[in-house]
């Protein structure tokens, strides 16, 4: 039995909660059945002082004349 998953709990929620048939059920990804269940676990979007550090750590190179890119 894998200690990732709470099986029965999952089961719970995709067959009663969501009310998916089983073949449904079985055949979603763990990705899947997280955005049907609604988790909002998840990565904060990048606001304004992220974007200004990420752009201070690698800046814009200016093309040079030889630079054919």
């Amino acid at each position: 039995m894998s200690a990732g998953f709470d099986w029965p709990a999952l089961m719970r929620a995709g067959l009663h909660g969501l009310k998916l048939a089983p073949d449904v059920f079985w055949s979603l990804t763990p990705a899947e059945l997280q955005l049907m269940l609604g988790s909002s676990a998840g990565t904060a979007p990048m606001l304004s002082d992220g974007l200004a550090a990420l752009m201070a750590a690698y800046p814009d190179k200016q093309k040079d004349q030889h630079d054919e890119r």
